[in-house]
């Protein structure tokens, strides 16, 4: 007796052994099939998948009748208490439907996986309840048969390739919590059945191909936090439910072609949003005053659209916001008094609007305020008000077109990253101070009427990037600027326009002063002269590069032919000799050429890119001959 008892216990532990060393048939070809189809895997996580026991693959988990619950391989993940960054090249195979068992799939931020969502998805995995395909190169429509994944929770499919359209039978997967779709190449309508998904928290649909019109009854979606439609093509209105949306806090509908009015809400509604983006539409009317009721609201841009009126006293009652963006519309009237009591305020934008002075004095209360844009507006300031310069942390300050006279007054000298006084009638001399704003990065002093040199204090701007003095009198050398000193290697300036000055000297200094970054290079229309400086090839990042009406001569730099990077070279009205050096065939990025009315001559380098541009390219020079021009003589 005792013995049959002991051979029992041997067979069922043998029995028990057997089970746990064994993969269900479909879950092992299942995942030796997904990965046969990958080619590559950088954090070798498929290379432990040898045995029969799948249960113990990395990555893998099986539920209590030892079935494949789960494929668990995201790109990021965390090994040995560090983060890792993996890819994975490959295409998915469509067997995965085999492991029937399975509740996740999460294989996101791959980067290299291919192939299509399996058409039959819905009929083989019953038990799905989350799918993260985030971050690949996944191709194909989503199938219908998605429809039928009645479990199904949450899905990531953002940031690949699918394209067609969304199931309109959507609507019936009632268990969605969160559905992102961005950044793919779906088209058509949102289906309307989706205002039918009452448990939807997030859905994410922007930088799509959308069309058609926001479903009418998306009021409906009373868990929704965040809806994101934006940088689609979608037309029509704002549907009037959209206030119904009472545990909404993301709102982004920009970038679309929406029109009408902004929807009215009442007290209570819409009590949880805090960011709202409605810019980059064609939404008319005026702001409605009931804005005042979003008390929570931290970011409001309401930028291009076609927005009229006044703004509205009753924003002073949003205390919670940060960030107000209104530029670009056709607003008028003054800025309100209330808006003084906006406490938490950073950022101000209401450029180019029809907005009226004086400002109100209630902005000087604005402690917390960083960045400030009042541009292209008829505020007719005359003057830059004291008290605004005083504001304790304004730190970008945009006044383009606000009628400002005289010269830049030196109680602006303060701790400034960006400075925008472009579109005035600023007279005198560039401050010799504006060189101890050790901060700077921005300085738009264009479209004035400053005279006299760039004061040599330019050099100690270590961290300037964008400099924009164009349509002046400035005269003298433009060395200051190219000799600028940096904090960085390779200097910080990427923006550089001195054009429309009477600047003389200076150009030898491209590229030898330690400014290697620069991207866009103005120096047109002035009185420079000399030769073209060898050393451009340095800039390796340049763009764009305009020296045309200027009295420039010599041969061309065959150097100029390493800057591989250039888009733009306008090179016309000068005096510039010889011909032209085959090396500039190089230049295969160049989009836009003009080297005419120059002293060039002999034949045109054949071949792309000179061959796409017209004659007017190279036209009234000496003697220059080949395609685009008439051919050379024999």
């Amino acid at each position: 007796m005792g013995s049959q008892v002991l051979w029992f216990l041997v067979l069922l532990t043998l029995t028990t052994i057997c089970k746990s060393k064994s993969c269900h048939p479909n879950d092992l070809k299942g995942l030796q099939d997904f990965k046969a189809g990958i080619r590559s895997d950088t954090s070798g996580r498929l290379s432990k998948w040898k045995n029969q026991d799948c249960c113990k693959w990395e990555g893998i988990s099986c539920n209590e009748a030892g079935r494949v619950a789960s494929i668990i391989l995201p790109g990021l993940y965390t090994s040995d208490g560090a983060p890792v960054q993996s890819t994975m090249v490959g295409e998915l195979s469509p067997s995965i439907t085999l492991i029937d068992f399975l509740e996740v799939i999460d294989i996101g931020e791959l980067g290299g996986l291919t192939g299509k969502i399996p058409t039959s998805i819905g009929l083989h995995l019953p038990h799905l309840r989350k799918l993260n395909f985030l971050g690949n190169q996944f191709t194909g429509a989503l199938p219908e048969s998605i429809c039928k994944l009645s479990k199904l929770e949450e899905m990531y499919l953002q940031e690949n390739v699918f394209s067609g359209f969304v199931p309109s039978c959507i609507g019936g997967v009632k268990n969605l919590r969160r559905v992102d779709v961005h950044s793919n190449k779906l088209s058509g309508v949102i289906p309307e059945s989706i205002t039918r998904l009452t448990n939807l928290e997030s859905l994410c649909l922007q930088d799509n191909f959308f069309t058609g019109i926001i479903p009418e009854n998306i009021g409906n979606l009373q868990e929704l936090k965040e809806l994101d439609l934006s940088k689609n093509s979608l037309t029509g209105i704002i549907p009037r439910s959209i206030v119904k949306l009472n545990s909404i806090s993301i709102l982004y509908l920009n970038a679309n072609q929406l029109e009408g009015e902004i929807p009215p809400s009442k007290p209570g509604q819409l009590s949880s949003l805090s960011f709202i983006r409605l810019q980059n539409n064609r939404l008319s009317g005026m702001i409605p005053s009931s804005i005042g009721y979003l008390t929570s609201l931290q970011r409001l841009s309401l930028t291009n659209n076609q927005l009229k009126g006044s703004i509205p006293s009753s924003l002073g009652n949003m205390k919670s916001l940060t960030q107000l963006y209104l530029s670009n519309n056709q607003l008028s009237g003054q800025l309100p008094r209330s808006i003084g009591g906006l406490s938490e305020l950073l950022l101000l934008s209401i450029s180019r609007n029809m907005i009226e002075g004086p400002l109100p004095g209630e902005i000087s209360s604005l402690s917390n305020l960083q960045s400030l844009d009042l541009s292209f507006n008829n505020l007719n300031m005359s003057t830059i008000p004291k008290w605004l310069m005083q504001l304790p942390s304004l730190s970008r300050i945009y006044l383009a077109g606000c009628e400002i006279h005289g010269e830049i007054p030196d109680y602006i000298a303060k701790s400034l990253l960006e400075l925008d006084l472009s579109a005035n009638h600023l007279s005198g001399r560039i401050p010799a101070w504006i060189g101890s704003l050790s901060r700077l990065y921005s300085l738009n002093l264009s479209k004035n009427k400053l005279v006299s040199e760039i004061p040599s204090t330019f050099t100690n701007l270590e961290i300037l990037g964008v400099l924009d003095l164009h349509s002046n009198k400035l005269e003298g050398s433009v060395d200051a600027v190219l000799q600028m000193k940096s904090k960085f290697v390779g200097g910080s300036l990427t923006y550089l326009d001195l054009s429309d000055n009477s600047f003389s000297s200076g150009v030898e200094q491209i590229g030898v002063g330690g400014q290697e970054h620069i991207q866009h290079l103005n120096l047109s229309h002035n009185f420079l002269k000399g030769r073209f400086p060898t050393s451009i090839e340095t800039l390796k990042s340049l763009e764009t590069l305009d020296l045309s009406h200027n009295g420039l001569g010599s041969n061309l730099p065959i150097s100029l032919a390493n800057v591989t990077a250039l888009e733009k070279l306008m090179l016309h009205k000068n005096q510039f000799t010889g011909r032209i050096p085959e090396e500039f065939l190089k230049l295969k990025n160049l989009k836009e050429l003009n080297l005419s009315d120059n002293l060039l001559e002999g034949k045109i380098p054949y071949g792309k890119p000179f061959l796409d541009f017209p004659q007017s390219s190279f036209s009234r020079n000496r003697g220059l001959c080949g395609k685009p021009l008439p051919p050379c003589k024999s």
